[in-house]
């Protein structure tokens, strides 16, 4: 029944989104709702970016339908912070807002899911000695960790399948997880985020006439439901009584999103180092370097999505040969960096033999 209610969940999420994104592309185009052209952009024609709206409604619906029955305390807590961040990022995608505004609705957000949803970290697992941690200060960190995961995926949706796909890799993983472990709710959740984002990977990658992106709405409630996934994922496997109990969850959670968060670094670090604004738009970032290398933005989004899954399944390496947990998340973070750093230093040669060959 479980495993019923699982693949319902991702199959209702797919169905939902695939039925409503041509009535949201008749009134996009009907009202010309378009992504205004910046030179910086990578696509140049006028495509929708309200492929967001889809996925609120795929993933919220499916979530709510699937989990009928169950006991889910921290749901409306959820579904609540993620109407803030679908409604802030719609009036972005339609009106353009400063990245302050963003910011403090994203902050109320996610006082709402660790005070009232129960959303929260408590133990860091013995990631630098550090186990119980005092409830001010992981509320906190608990902020600090959801905001930067919302807003690593809403600066890594760049090209085509990107953001969608990452996510679909954190989701298919964690829901996976949660399943073996018993923990179905967020199972289903996992899922029906899973399913909703396939569907919209589909029109976002294939669409053609049929193309849209999903917007600042489309990666905020991603960015704010993978972080909230990985944090109970941490939680859950506090007390290691459970078969498939991860000894390390902090460096395997870190995995399965540091393609986002670590762009997100290097790239801040960049323009900081330019003295430029954190915020302050360029190319610079880990998709646009690859892009040098291999011109299609799927090839670039594969290669991307299969470099996720291999520092994952380093990270379960490293953990299932017991090595302390203070290694593993720096290993982890390490390697993160290097494989950052690999498409700039490849585009510059490139660039370097281009710039030497003989007229």
């Amino acid at each position: 029944m479980e495993i019923l209610l699982i693949i319902g969940a991702a199959i209702i999420g797919f169905t939902l989104v695939m039925i409503a994104v041509p009535p949201i592309l008749r009134v996009a185009r009907q009202k010309n709702l378009f992504e205004p052209f910046e030179e910086r952009k990578i696509h140049k024609g006028s495509i929708p970016s309200l492929g967001g709206v889809a996925i609120f409604f795929g993933f919220i619906l499916s979530t709510i339908i699937a989990t009928d029955g169950y006991t889910f305390d921290s749901l409306k807590y959820i579904i609540a912070a993620v109407i803030l961040m679908f409604f802030i990022g719609l009036k972005d995608d339609l009106m353009v807002i400063s990245a302050r505004k963003k910011f403090v609705v994203q902050l109320f957000a996610g006082i709402i899911l660790i005070t009232l949803g129960n959303v929260r970290l408590t133990n860091l697992h013995g990631v630098f000695g550090i186990y119980d941690i005092h409830y001010f200060v992981s509320l906190f960190l608990t902020l600090f960790i959801m905001i930067a995961v919302i807003n690593a995926f809403n600066l890594i949706d760049g090209i085509d399948g990107l953001a969608s796909g990452l996510a679909i890799v954190a989701s298919a993983f964690l829901g996976m997880w949660f399943f073996l472990a018993s923990e179905i709710q967020f199972s289903i959740m996992s899922f029906a985020l899973m399913g909703s984002l396939a569907a919209f990977f589909l029109y976002n990658v294939f669409g053609h006439r049929n193309k849209l992106f999903m917007g600042d709405t489309g990666s905020l409630i991603i960015g704010l439901v993978v972080s909230t996934l990985a944090i109970k994922f941490n939680e859950f496997n506090i007390i290691k009584t459970n078969p498939v109990s991860i000894y390390s969850a902090p460096s395997v959670s870190f995995a399965i999103i540091i393609v986002p968060l670590i762009d997100t670094l290097r790239v801040i670090t960049i323009r900081l180092m330019q003295k430029r604004s954190p915020f302050s738009p360029d190319k610079n970032h880990i998709h646009h370097r690859i892009l040098e290398l291999v011109p299609n933005h799927l090839q670039v989004t594969s290669i991307l999505v299969i470099a996720t899954i291999f520092i994952a399944g380093v990270a379960i390496l490293f953990n299932n040969m017991g090595l302390n947990v203070t290694v593993q998340f720096l290993l982890v973070f390490t390697l993160g960096i290097l494989f950052s750093f690999v498409p700039s230093i490849l585009a510059k040669r490139k660039k370097t033999k281009l710039t030497h060959q003989p007229a």
